[in-house]
């Protein structure tokens, strides 16, 4: 897929499908959620809360995950869903209109392209990909398919960052030629854990997916599969993809032309592979003129540097951006506020929550794909600049970009890290 592709408008492309007959707005549509974890109960919640929505099934490899979410809709009096194992079978069900997807982010990207391939509009957790090439084929899944696909970075559907964003454009801030992302989440050491037998109630083999086969540990399991690169990408790629699209976003760039990054795992010796500390620097082209993004990633003690969400401990989540006329911050709340002039005097502010899940729904019925804030090509070229910091970190030095053959320049050993190996048969396939 080349870049004039992946770059295509989303007015442009936006189809005529209709979703099982929809006739209505007042028509419900029916919802299957894979991943019932932590972020999966937030689907739950979301779906079961919203009017002329019903959640029809409910998919995941661990049993324990399903018994403890059939439970709560139980006592909220809700109606049992079907209940799968195989997000396969989901897929089988004519009646499922939309998938919502809270799996690992190994799974991210094939479970996304089967669902399009199913004839499923598609809500993605973030990242929504593990990988470059997951990024090109996902975008590509939803444009043959016609399929409203939206990865999960709220922020996007706050009407607050929207107006900061929308200020920025205008000029309010004078020239916007940097962006500075923050991502400093108090996070422990995960120690070490021994290979076991995999847990009664737990399809392992589903579990991995496209990921290579390894020996069951803890560590490799809830959560903590964020820490290995088979399945996660580190934090930068875990909270800080929300933080690394909101930078993008208001620096109004895409493709990077350089990217560096360094870091390491600093002060815990246990099972992690990805670096809890890394300090990323991008360089961009827009109009002939450059721009820069810096992005942290800290896991211990830190300041709330430029106020973000002080007096909150051990958080610090957010991003800046500098202009020739002042300089605004976003924090992790819905909020942002500035300051103008050499003297720094307060500028505008707001605060006002995220409304991400309306704003899918709404884009599912009037088949806009432009009504979406967060529409997946948005999200792939987010995700693209993590994947790109984790590549530069892991080699060691600095890559040189190529958007018009998505490719890093005369670095193979960098470009062969733009995909993976798949286990079969989890395939994410070259050719749609």
């Amino acid at each position: 897929m080349n870049r004039r592709h992946f770059l295509m408008s989303t007015a442009v492309m936006a189809g005529s499908a209709t979703i099982r007959g929809m006739q209505s707005p007042n028509e419900t549509v029916r919802v299957g959620i894979v991943g019932l974890g932590g972020r999966g109960g937030s689907h739950v919640n979301a779906w079961t809360g919203m009017k002329n929505v019903e959640v029809a099934g409910v998919c995941d490899v661990d049993e324990a995950h399903i018994g403890n979410k059939l439970k709560g809709m139980d006592s909220k009096g809700l109606k049992k869903p079907t209940v799968y194992t195989d997000f396969r079978q989901m897929l089988e069900n004519k009646d499922i209109d939309v998938v919502s997807i809270a799996t690992p982010n190994h799974w991210h990207a094939l479970q996304t392209i089967w669902a399009c391939q199913a004839g499923k509009d598609v809500y993605v957790e973030k990242p929504c990909s593990h990988n470059v090439f997951e990024s090109t084929q996902i975008v590509a899944a939803a444009r043959k398919y016609n399929r409203i696909v939206q990865q999960g970075s709220q922020s996007r559907s706050s009407p607050a960052l929207r107006e900061a964003v929308e200020r920025m454009r205008n000029g309010e801030f004078g020239d916007i030629y940097m962006a500075r992302g923050l991502c400093y989440k108090w996070r422990d050491t995960i120690g070490r854990t021994p290979e076991e037998p995999v847990p009664p109630g737990v399809d392992y083999n589903l579990w991995l997916g496209p990921a290579p086969m390894r020996p069951f540990t803890k560590n490799r399991f809830h959560y903590n599969w964020h820490w290995f690169w088979d399945t996660g990408n580190g934090d930068i790629g875990n909270q800080g993809i929300h933080e690394m699209d909101k930078a993008r976003w208001g620096l109004g760039v895409t493709h990077p032309t350089k990217v560096t990054a360094i870091g390491g795992k600093f002060m815990f010796d246990d099972d992690q592979e990805t670096p809890n500390t890394m300090s990323a620097a991008y360089e961009f082209e827009v109009d002939g003129k450059k721009k820069m993004m810096t992005f942290e990633v800290r896991h211990w003690i830190s300041p709330h540097e430029a106020g973000i969400q002080e007096g909150k401990p051990g958080n610090t989540v957010g991003n800046q951006f500098y202009g020739s006329n002042g300089y605004l911050v976003m924090d992790n709340y819905n909020k942002y506020y500035s300051f103008l002039g050499k003297d720094q005097q307060p500028g505008p502010t707001a605060t006002q929550r995220d409304e991400h899940w309306a704003n899918f729904m709404e884009a599912v019925r009037t088949r806009k794909r432009e009504d979406l804030t967060a529409e997946i090509e948005e999200g792939a070229l987010s995700c693209n600049l993590v994947h790109l910091a984790n590549i530069s970190y892991r080699l060691g030095r600095t890559l040189h970009w190529d958007a018009n053959k998505m490719e890093c320049t005369g670095d193979p050993e960098a470009n062969k890290m733009l995909t993976r190996e798949y286990r079969q048969p989890f395939v994410v396939p070259a050719q749609l």
